[in-house]
């Protein structure tokens, strides 16, 4: 017997909790067993897989509707899932009978278009566009306003307003900067929230980066920090780091950011083999600190399957001894010494000094950050910290897409 699992007046649920507009109606659908071919009303044709298609039906056979995720075990029909007819119904659904199941299954037309694998071009591109960017004397990060961030609602349209363009920032070019923002001490954790969970670390959920006696870390010194990456030591380091300016009365102390994936490009094209050897040696990262001891092996350079860049894991300061094999050593030196050179060009740096209630938020995997020394005597200068996955951004920014979808949803 043919199951009826939503009625055919309304759109049919989707297996997931967004909302998706209807940009083209299903004109015509047609079957083979195994494969069903969709023409839409602006003239795109859609090829869909009857496997895919069982399996990514959004009634409850297929996924719990409390939390859409799926319940569906293919391995469990009795038969390879092949469609015996097709039809769209009164509200534009298509409507497909599965055998040898017997079960009649309703899927939503924004959905389905916006799940075109027939026609993707890349269904893993980034959310946002990845912009490389260089620095010199005239170059500035993004910058934003965000006085009202605290005093508007979660999720609110006034705190999406703030967020989305600077998530944009951070997903495209790696950082941005909040303005007049509280300066009260622990005022960062309920900001960071705002976006996701914070990643806490061996020194805190939120650090201190001020000069103290008996420091455990460069950072806590007034001396000077080359161009790094925060906790390469660590296997997956943090995604995101955000800095928050509390004080800053001193003289010196001016803040430094790199694109690490616009210098590594520039290594790329100048010289072929240094960055080779970086995307291939290894190289010890060790934290071995009095009550602690971190230690990684990874290259200074990673890319993903398709050769684009994935992370850097640049800190000097934070490298053990090379244990690379023998006939790799001196190459691999040669290749720091070449991007130790070019890191300090001032054409790849963006300088700028913290003013209080200033946020940093920057792609740990990504940017480089330093400071020039500052002398301590002169005045106070208290950054406080904390870290946060690539995932809480990417996650908080989808958020913000299927909110504006649900308002296009609502004003169709």
């Amino acid at each position: 017997m043919t199951t009826e699992l939503s009625p055919a007046t309304e759109l049919p649920p989707t297996p997931d909790y967004d909302a998706w507009p209807i940009e083209a109606d299903i004109e015509t659908a047609d079957v083979t067993p195994r494969l069903v071919t969709v023409r839409w009303s602006d003239g795109r044709v859609s090829r869909y897989h009857s496997i895919w298609l069982r399996e990514n039906a959004g009634d409850e056979t297929t996924v719990n509707p409390a939390t859409r995720e799926r319940i569906l075990d293919l391995s469990r029909l009795p038969g390879w899932p092949e469609i015996a007819a097709a039809e769209i119904d009164d509200a534009g659904a298509l409507c497909l009978t599965f055998t040898p199941e017997d079960i009649r299954l309703r899927f939503h037309p924004g959905w389905l278009r916006a799940h075109d694998y027939d026609n993707a071009e890349d269904p893993e591109a980034p959310l946002v566009p990845v912009t490389l960017w260089n620095g010199g004397p005239d170059a500035a990060l993004d910058s934003l306003d965000a006085s009202g961030l605290l005093d508007s609602e979660k999720g609110s349209a006034a705190e999406e307003a703030i967020l989305a363009p600077a998530l944009e920032s951070v997903l495209g070019k790696g950082l941005v900067r909040l303005r007049n923002l509280p300066t009260q001490s622990g005022s960062l954790e309920t900001i960071a929230r705002r976006i996701g969970p914070i990643r806490p670390t061996n020194f805190g959920l939120l650090f201190d980066v001020k000069a103290k006696p008996n420091p455990d870390s460069n950072a806590y010194t007034s001396i000077a920090l080359p161009p790094h990456t925060d906790l390469p030591t660590r296997e997956y380091h943090p995604g995101l780091q955000m800095l928050h300016c509390l004080e800053n009365s001193v003289e010196g102390g001016e803040a430094v950011m790199l694109d690490g994936f616009a210098v590594a490009e520039a290594l790329r094209e100048r010289d072929p083999e240094a960055f080779d050897t970086l995307t291939r040696v290894h190289w010890c990262y060790a934290n071995t600190a009095k009550t602690t001891d971190y230690v990684w092996y990874s290259p200074m350079i990673r890319l993903d399957d398709r050769g684009a860049l994935l992370e850097v894991r640049i800190a000097d300061f934070l490298r053990g001894p090379l244990q690379a094999p023998f006939e790799d050593v001196e190459q691999a030196y040669a290749a720091l010494m070449t991007l130790q050179q070019m890191l300090r060009e001032p054409g790849f740096a963006i300088r700028f000094t913290y003013a209080p209630g200033d946020l940093v938020i920057f792609d740990n995997r990504r940017l480089l950050h330093a400071r020039d020394a500052f002398e301590g005597t002169s005045g106070h200068r208290w950054l406080q910290g904390c870290y946060m996955e690539r995932d809480e951004i990417r996650s908080r920014y989808r958020m913000v897409q299927r909110a504006g979808r649900v308002m296009r949803v609502g004003a169709r």
